[in-house]
C-alpha cells in the first residue's frame, strides 16, 4: 500500500520544536556523533507509545483525555486528574509557547537579520492563531504536514551540504556517554518523548479516521511519520557534529549554527537551517495549543459539535495569547516553566502507565489490544519515562531552590 502521512506528522511537528533543535545542535557541537544512539532509542520509544495512542483513537474511537476521565472514579479522583493535566498541558504549554515563538523568530532572524523581533513574534503568533482558528481538523493537518515536509527538507539538505563523516556517525550508534554528556543525553530523550503528544495523537487519529477499520493504516502512519521526525533530529545533530564539533565552534542554539555555517558552506546553509528552525518553531506553536485544546475539551466536553469546536478554539487561542504575552511583554516565565516541568515530569509516567492499562482492555479495543510483545516494550519505555520524569522533577526543584 502506498505510504501516506497522517496524524503521526502532528507528533513529529510537536517534538521537533526549538527545544529539540537546540538540544540536538548543542549535542552535536559539544560531543560530535557520540549521542546519536540516544535519538535512535528515543525515536523507537516514541513510536511504541504513540502507536498505542493511535490505536486508542483509531480503534476505540476515544481521545486520551476522555478515556482518562472515564477511568477515574469519584469526584476527588477526577479533580486530581484534571488538575494534573491542566498544570502540565495548560500552564506548561502556555509557558512553552513563548519558547516556540522565540525559536521560530530566531529562524527568521538567521535569514533576514536582527532588529524586528517583536514584530516577527507578533507575526508568528498571528499565523499560529490563524491556523488554530480554522477549528476543522483536516485543514490543520494538511498545513502541518506541509510545514513538516519543508522543515525536513531544510535539515536534510543542510546535512548533505555539510557532509558529516559516516564512520564517526556509525560509531555514534554504539551506546556510550562521554564525560559531561549525561544531562545532554537525557535532554535528547526527554525532548522527544513528551506527554502531550499522547493526547494529541489519540485525538487526531480519532478525527482523521472517522470510519472503517484503519488500525493498520494508523500504525504505518505512526512508524513512518515519527521515524521521519527522528531522522530529522539525527540529521540536525549530525550537521552540528560535522561542522561545529570538527571546527571547535561554540554555539548555544540553532540560530548560532546557521550563522556559523555560512563562512564554510555558503549562504545556502544559513538559509536552510534558518528555514528549518522557523518551521520547527511554527509547527510547535500550533501543536502545543492544539494538544491542550483537544485534551481539555475532551475532559470537559461541550454539548453539540459546534459548541465543542468553539471550546477547542477558545482554549487553543488562549494558549497562543498567553505565550505571546510572555514573549512580547518580557514576563518572567521561569516560575511557570518550573511548575510545568514538575507537572510534566509527574504526568509522563502516569499517563504512559494509564495508556498501557487502557491498551490491555479487550472490552474496549478488541483485537487491537496489546499483546505480550507490546506490553513488554511498553513497560520498558515506561521505566525510562519514569526516570526522565524524576529528572524533570529534580531539575524543577533545583531551579526553584535557586540551584
Amino acid at each position: 500500500m502506498k505510504p501516506s502521512f497522517g496524524p503521526g506528522v502532528l507528533v513529529a511537528a510537536a517534538f521537533i520544536g526549538p527545544g529539540t533543535v537546540t538540544a540536538c545542535t548543542v549535542a552535536g557541537a559539544d560531543f560530535g556523533h557520540t549521542l546519536v544512539w540516544t535519538l535512535v532509542f528515543a525515536t523507537f520509544a516514541t513510536i511504541i507509545l504513540q502507536d498505542m495512542a493511535a490505536r486508542l483513537g483509531a480503534g476505540a474511537r476515544r481521545g486520551l483525555g476522555e478515556a482518562l476521565m472515564a477511568s477515574v472514579s469519584g469526584p476527588i479522583g477526577k479533580a486530581g486528574a484534571a488538575i494534573l493535566v491542566l498544570l502540565a498541558l495548560g500552564v506548561g504549554n502556555a509557558a512553552y509557547e513563548s519558547g516556540n515563538l522565540a525559536g521560530g523568530v530566531m529562524g527568521l532572524e538567521a535569514i533576514v537579520g536582527d532588529g524586528a523581533r517583536r514584530w516577527l513574534t507578533g507575526l508568528l503568533a498571528l499565523i499560529a492563531a490563524g491556523v488554530l482558528l480554522i477549528g476543522n481538523y483536516k485543514p490543520m493537518e494538511r498545513i502541518l504536514i506541509a510545514l513538516v515536509l519543508v522543515m525536513s527538507a531544510s535539515f536534510i539538505i543542510s546535512a548533505i551540504l555539510v557532509r558529516p563523516d559516516l564512520s564517526t556517525f556509525a560509531s555514534g550508534l554504539v551506546p556510550s556517554i562521554p564525560n559531561g554528556a549525561q544531562l545532554t543525553a537525557i535532554a535528547l530523550i526527554g525532548t522527544t518523548i513528551v506527554p502531550y503528544n499522547l493526547f494529541l495523537h489519540a485525538a487526531a487519529a480519532r478525527k482523521h479516521w472517522l470510519e472503517g477499520d484503519k488500525l493498520d493504516e494508523a500504525r504505518r502512519d505512526s512508524a513512518l511519520s515519527i521515524g521521519l521526525g527522528g531522522l530529522v533530529s539525527i540529521l540536525i545533530l549530525s550537521t552540528a557534529a560535522g561542522s561545529l564539533f570538527v571546527s571547535g565552534t561554540d554555539v548555544s542554539n540553532a540560530r548560532d549554527m546557521a550563522i556559523a555555517l555560512e563562512p564554510a558552506f555558503g549562504p545556502a546553509a544559513r538559509y536552510l537551517v534558518g528555514i528549518g528552525l522557523f518551521a520547527a518553531g511554527l509547527t510547535s506553536a500550533i501543536t502545543a495549543p492544539m494538544a491542550t485544546a483537544y485534551a481539555l475539551s475532551e475532559m470537559f466536553p461541550a454539548s453539540g459539535e459546534k459548541a465543542q469546536t468553539n471550546r477547542f478554539r477558545a482554549i487553543a487561542l488562549s494558549i497562543v495569547a498567553i505565550g505571546t504575552a510572555i514573549s512580547l511583554l518580557g514576563i518572567d516565565a521561569v516560575s511557570l516553566i518550573i511548575t510545568a516541568q514538575a507537572a510534566n515530569g509527574l504526568l509522563l509516567p502516569i499517563i504512559a502507565i494509564f495508556l498501557l492499562y487502557v491498551m490491555n482492555r479487550k472490552s474496549l479495543l478488541g483485537e487491537s489490544a496489546n499483546g505480550p510483545t507490546a506490553n513488554i516494550a511498553g513497560g520498558l519505555v515506561i521505566l525510562i519515562t519514569f526516570l526522565i520524569g524524576l529528572r524533570g522533577i529534580w531539575r524543577a526543584l533545583t531551579l526553584a531552590l535557586g540551584g
